[in-house]
């Protein structure tokens, strides 16, 4: 195969939108990389096309908030769906942006999700076997930042 073979851009078939309810902030203090935070998760909805129910009350987004402001998000928590499968999503991402909106978005005021940069990819696990399918797709996902809630639509990479 030479270096000329292209494959093509992969396809993203939207899967659901996460509207995943927070906890207030805990601040931890500086950390090895940056200031360390935890965000309890503590519920939601999961709704869309191929995946709805609800976000279970576990779980949290373990921040690090880099010296150049970049957020590291790094969350863990449980969906159970509409027909009773409980699937785990761990969620790995960067949120960064002007340091205005940025600002903003700390202050919890409504920010348009075009002027940061919000990116996921998750890794969906479960044992049902009806959503064995999450168990071996790649998941990517964009998000957003509300006063006491994310939202991410989430995406299959086909």
């Amino acid at each position: 195969m030479t270096g000329t073979a292209k494959l093509g851009a992969p396809v993203l078939t939207h899967v659901c939108d996460l509207y995943v309810e927070l906890d207030p902030i805990r601040e931890m203090g500086a950390g090895r990389a940056g200031q360390r935070r935890i965000i309890p998760i503590i519920g939601g909805r999961v709704e869309g096309p191929r995946l709805s129910g609800r976000i279970l009350n576990l779980g949290a987004d373990w921040q690090t908030i880099w010296a150049n402001g970049v957020a590291e998000l790094d969350t863990r928590y449980g969906i159970e769906t509409d027909d009773g499968a409980t699937i785990e999503i761990i969620n790995y991402g960067y949120r960064h942006g002007p340091a205005d909106v940025l600002a903003a978005i700390a202050r919890g005021e409504d920010v348009d999700p075009d002027s940061y940069y919000m990116r996921t990819h998750a890794r969906l696990e479960t044992g049902d076997a009806r959503y064995d399918w999450v168990n071996r797709t790649l998941f990517v996902g964009r998000g957003a930042r509300l006063k006491q809630q994310v939202v991410v639509s989430l995406f299959a990479l086909e």
